[in-house]
């Protein structure tokens, strides 16, 4: 059985690595620096995100904030903990699959996140925090040096 579209795994990490990249010049931070240290990002993305009239934001605008947070949460991880983009399959989204994020967490044990669902979360207790939406991920992920079994 053919999949609707087949993933384009490099194009997706290229177009999110890219994002981002544009993201930060655009919020003031040199693409040298932010690539240098992704934590950079993390004053002017907070900013951005304070100021944001969220209760004003239509459908779009809450898209291109989580596609732009997503991007974010993603290439942290790819560069602060070497984790990688990954094709799932998942039978309950119309293409057949989704693009995770996968990382060997301190114990040892290789898990995956999707950085939408991060996000998603994130979105669901406002205000947004960017240190928490980045902590979240580090914690499911168990890449944090302090992990909470019961999370």
């Amino acid at each position: 059985m053919t999949k609707a579209s087949e993933p384009d795994l490099q194009g997706w990490i290229e177009e999110g690595r890219r994002n981002i990249v544009d993201v930060a010049d655009m919020l003031g931070v040199a693409p040298e620096i932010y690539t240098r240290d992704p934590m950079s990002l993390v004053p002017a993305l907070q900013a951005y995100v304070s100021r944001a009239p969220l209760s004003e934001f239509e459908q779009s605008d809450w898209i291109t904030l989580l596609s732009d947070l997503m991007s974010y949460v993603a290439d942290y991880l790819i560069q602060k903990h070497g984790a990688q983009w990954q094709v799932a399959d998942d039978p309950s989204v119309p293409r057949g699959y989704r693009y995770v994020v996968e990382a060997t967490g301190r114990d040892g044990v290789t898990r995956r996140i999707d950085p939408a669902d991060v996000v998603r979360k994130e979105f669901s207790s406002l205000p947004i925090e960017i240190p928490r939406m980045l902590a979240s991920a580090e914690l499911t992920l168990r890449l944090s040096a302090q992990f909470d079994d019961g999370e």
